[in-house]
């Protein structure tokens, strides 16, 4: 049976996380993470978790005692935004090159500079090669239920890669909302113990970890971890449709909304795919055929079902919360380009909300006006659009 309670995202966060009663949790402080391990140290101050709770004087060293508990058999989880995960950069690589089955939430910052504290996905499509999976939440009850998921994904035998819970800073972090969050009985109960396969404490059957690996191994090792990634499309569809099974909340690799008969279609991530699908409620009720894709999961990348959920629609627009300098287009709109090739669909690209932005109904309308005008062939493709930019 669920509960119903108002939380914030950070705090929905560090309620899957006292459920999950990990065995370490390091941490190190940044806006707009702060507040989850805040509420997280309460946890721990008032005895509601076993959790080490491990404070250390930056971000590197949080990855770093994060790796150290994993490696030693511990289930281990931290969290971090931004500059923190730039910071990161070194043990992030090794975490997953490692194989340890870390959980992290990542609340969406922009990396500076100029200093900014607010949302975009700077931070975490800097990580998308680094071989962490990758999960999307557009509410505060998507960020709770993606933490409960991702212990299962990352630790599952099939798998063995750390999982980043992404949501966006201050939108959703530090917006309350009712959530149904599951008893605590249930919850962990579904997370279950963890055994690690491999761990240095493990005397009987000892193990080395981060090893020199030159020119012998090391290309094995990386086929490997894409063997895992490829693992984790199936292993993501089956968690998700258990954990509908247990919480009535059915997740895939993606979400289709209102796409059945669309002939243009917006592709997003994160929060504004909620305030995507109220436009669409909007000018499907003037009669325009529009619908949304949303992606869960960047890290597989699903491109198979991104493709077959598209391939009725003429013009698709691309939302790139995040820009790839140099490149023809942003880092979610050159994959979507991709899985696309081939088709008959028309790909534009739109570039928003850079630094916490505010990307309103009104300019989500004016997107979808842009993409009727480019399958009308007023107007090319060619260049990424900047939305709400002055100048």
């Amino acid at each position: 049976m669920a509960r119903r309670l108002i939380l914030s995202g950070n705090d929905a966060a560090a309620e899957a996380m006292r459920q999950i009663d990990p065995d370490v949790v390091a941490a190190f402080p940044i806006t707009p993470q702060t507040e989850l391990m805040h509420k997280f140290a309460e946890f721990v101050a008032d005895g509601d978790v076993k959790a080490e709770f491990v404070l250390v004087e930056s971000e590197h060293s949080a990855m770093s005692a994060t790796v150290g508990a994993s490696a030693a058999g511990a289930r281990a989880m931290t969290a971090t935004s931004a500059n923190g995960l730039a910071l990161m950069w070194e043990i992030v690589y090794i975490a997953a090159s490692m194989r340890l089955p870390i959980v992290m939430p990542v609340i969406n910052r922009a990396l500076s500079g100029p200093i900014n504290i607010h949302c975009d996905h700077s931070d975490t499509m800097g990580c998308r090669d680094s071989s962490w999976i990758q999960l999307y939440s557009e509410s505060a009850q998507e960020a709770y239920d993606n933490v409960l998921q991702a212990i299962k994904i990352a630790e599952h035998p099939d798998v063995l890669l750390p999982v980043m819970v992404t949501f966006d800073g201050f939108i959703i972090s530090h917006t309350a909302e009712v959530l149904e969050v599951l008893e605590d009985d249930e919850a962990r109960k579904w997370a279950g113990e963890y055994t690690a396969k491999y761990s240095l404490l493990n005397t009987d059957d000892p193990v080395t970890f981060g090893p020199l690996d030159l020119q012998d191994y090391y290309f094995e090792h990386k086929r490997q971890q894409v063997e895992a990634m490829k693992n984790a499309r199936g292993v993501i569809r089956e968690v998700g449709a258990a954990y509908g099974k247990l919480s009535g909340r059915s997740y895939d690799l993606i979400e289709s909304y209102r796409l059945e008969d669309a002939d243009t279609a917006l592709v997003a991530l994160g929060s504004t795919a909620g305030t995507t699908k109220v436009v669409i409620d909007e000018l499907r009720e003037a009669g325009r055929k529009v619908g949304l894709l949303k992606l869960r999961a960047f890290r597989p990348f699903p491109g198979e079902e991104i493709k077959a959920a598209l391939a009725g629609v003429k013009t698709v627009g691309v939302l790139d919360r995040a820009v790839s300098f140099g490149a023809p287009g942003g880092p979610l709109e050159k994959e979507i380009k991709a899985a696309l090739y081939g088709g008959e669909q028309t790909v534009g690209n739109f570039v928003y909300g850079l630094g916490g932005r505010d990307m309103s109904m009104g300019d989500i309308k004016s997107v979808f006006d842009e993409l009727d005008a480019i399958s009308a062939g007023k107007q090319s493709v060619d260049e990424p659009r900047f939305v709400g930019v002055r100048g």
